[in-house]
Order: structure tokens, then sequence, then C-alpha cells
């Protein structure tokens, strides 16, 4: 395995919550995720597995629905 660091995206999580019609506010509160942590996802940054499965289960929704991998 080559040292190339694997990157996420939260595009689709952004498109999903504009296609549903619920803000990013209105999915925090949902949620119960802290505000820093939305903000390590604006940037790309990893966050937990327990932040996406709460996700997931707010939205009606996979994993892969709200997460794309880049290589």
């Amino acid at each position: 395995m080559n040292d190339e660091r694997i990157k996420v995206n939260y595009k689709p999580l952004w498109k999903l919550l504009i296609d549903q019609d619920i803000s990013k506010g209105e999915l925090r509160k949902k949620t119960s995720i802290a505000p820093s942590t939305f903000t390590k996802m604006t940037n790309n940054e990893n966050v937990s597995l327990d932040v996406l499965v709460r996700i997931c289960c707010a939205l009606n929704c996979g994993i892969d629905d709200i997460v794309e991998i880049e290589r």
C-alpha cells in the first residue's frame, strides 16, 4: 500500500440537506453534533463514525449518501 492519504468530502451531505430543505443548524440540533464537528465537515476533515451514523439516522440514508472518498 502506498503513502497516499485517503480524503473524504461531504458534498453529498450538503446536497442532500438542500434536497430535503434542511439547514445545517436543524441537522445539528436533531443529531446533537457539536458546531466544531460541523466545521470539520465543512473543511472535509475526518469525523467519527458515530457522527456519520447519527446523521444517517436523522436523514434516513446510508453513509454513502453523505460522504465521498477521494483517492
